[in-house]
């Protein structure tokens, strides 16, 4: 594995970046690769396949982007009705959306094409974009698949693969779509894998997917933003809303995202604080992409101070200025807690990220502690409830979601009620009348008790009935 190594300031210029990108990246202001870019870019350039592990906020997307928009700038051709030379795979459609966004960015001034793909919007424009063919297509997996079905989209002409956060792109909800279309792609191209996490179970998938890749990683796996001021708050559930609102109150909270477990509950939450007066919405995967791209962007233009999201949000979206991370319900999964506080202290600014923690909680901030390697500093405040000691045993919660299954107490069922057969055979029992055994040895007869049916012996004989015809003598 690789590690940055050098001290000595590296500039894009040195990494052999081209004169286009080099002007667009001084329009937007860099001009010194972060570590996963200084590692990351000379082994795409030799078209190695790679898995590049960062956290959240170091400059991802351009550690693949730039690379790649400087092969195709070098090698110019057309790839061919319904095609694309380069495939981005990504998880959400707003991260697809920034990506593309990336993309058009950091190539302004080499005209190259690119094309955003995803759910919730018309195919039938998404179709007109992709009829001549494009150099970069950006896109996520159910959507991309639906046009490969609709014969909108070929990927026979992919030369370069690329799959952002990809533990959760190979995660159970991803790898089937993944694997129908490692089956449509070409053998032979440059396969590209980066992600803030990447568990040993979910390499080993990706290794199915690679060619001997070579792997850089600039920071500890699974290790948290360093300049984000982690704390939790011990309170109850019932509380939670209150004690959001008494911290929203705070005018130092400039801008603050608000992760829910739900999206029902993200609802909820955004609801009740909208009627407390405060100037929220949400976002999360029940929402229209109308909806979500105009909470999404009244969040990044200032317009919305408080924006309540699921994990939707919390995967590359890219939002500058966020003060504040409020978890108002922790995840079940540990590698979401990084995702998501990483949405704070981007491009060196410094953020705060504050945890609520119930008591059915507290068995999920031992997995955050356990997964970062670092104990979360305990807040005080006039609703939070007393911190468990160290060596206090906590109790993982049951539910398909990881937490107790229901608030409301079970439900007691009322006993069972006999059928009416058995109360008739008891009076039959009152009168002095045996109990009949033909249910038991199989019979059965008609109300002259004559046999009609018997499973012990042979089927009875009944005398055919023949219909004689119209006119025939009697």
């Amino acid at each position: 594995m690789r590690a940055a190594e050098s001290s000595i300031v590296t500039t894009f210029q040195d990494l052999g970046v081209s004169a286009p990108i080099l002007k667009a990246l001084e329009a937007e202001g860099y001009t010194i690769p972060t570590p996963i870019q200084l590692q990351a870019l000379p082994i795409v350039q030799k078209g190695r396949d790679l898995i590049g592990l960062a956290q959240t906020g170091t400059g991802k997307t351009a550690a693949f982007a730039l690379p790649i928009l400087d092969r195709l700038h070098k090698d110019r051709k057309h790839a061919g009705e319904k095609s694309c030379r380069t495939l981005v795979l990504a998880p959400t459609r707003e991260l697809a959306a920034q990506i593309g966004d990336s993309f058009r960015t950091y190539g302004r001034f080499l005209g190259l094409s690119t094309t955003v793909v995803f759910g919730g919007a018309s195919m039938h424009k998404q179709k007109q974009a992709m009829f001549r063919g494009v150099d970069i297509l950006v896109a996520t997996p159910g959507r991309l698949l639906d046009h490969v079905s609709q014969r909108s989209i070929r990927l026979d002409k992919v030369e370069i693969l690329v799959l952002d956060e990809a533990d959760h792109m190979l995660d159970m909800g991803f790898i089937h779509d993944l694997r129908r279309i490692a089956t449509i792609l070409p053998r032979q191209r440059q396969t590209l894998f980066f992600s803030a996490t990447m568990p040993a179970a979910i390499e080993e998938l990706a290794a199915q997917f690679l060619d001997s890749p070579e792997k850089v990683s600039v920071a500890p796996q699974s290790t948290t933003a360093e300049r984000v001021q982690q704390a939790v708050i011990h309170v109850d559930q019932s509380k939670k809303q209150d004690l959001l609102h008494a911290l929203l109150a705070d005018k130092s909270v400039k801008r603050a995202l608000v992760f829910a477990r739900t999206k029902h509950g993200a609802d909820r939450v955004a609801k009740k604080l909208e009627s407390g007066g405060f100037n929220a919405d949400a976002i999360h995967g029940n929402k229209s992409q109308g909806q979500r791209t105009r909470a999404l962007d009244g969040f990044k233009k200032g317009q919305t101070r408080i924006l309540v999201a699921t994990e939707v949000a919390a995967r590359g979206i890219d939002v500058d200025d966020i003060s504040h991370v409020i978890n108002y319900d922790l995840p079940n999964v540990p590698e979401q807690y990084v995702h998501r506080i990483g949405r704070t202290a981007r491009a060196g600014a410094g953020g705060i990220a504050i945890s609520f923690c119930a008591p059915d909680e507290r068995a999920y901030l031992k997995d955050i502690e356990r997964l970062t390697k670092q104990a979360v500093p305990v807040m005080e405040t006039d609703m939070s409830l007393r911190a468990p000691r160290a060596d206090e045993r906590v109790q993982r919660p049951k539910g398909p979601a990881g937490r107790s299954s229901s608030p409301h107490p079970a439900r007691k069922h009322a006993p069972k009620k006999h059928h009416a057969s058995e109360a008739h055979g008891a009076a039959h029992a009152k009168q002095g009348h045996a109990p009949s055994r033909a249910r038991d040895e199989g019979d059965r007869r008609d109300r002259k008790g004559n046999s009609v049916w018997s499973n012990n012996g042979p089927a009875p004989k009944y005398r055919k009935q023949t219909r004689k015809p119209l006119g025939a003598p009697r």
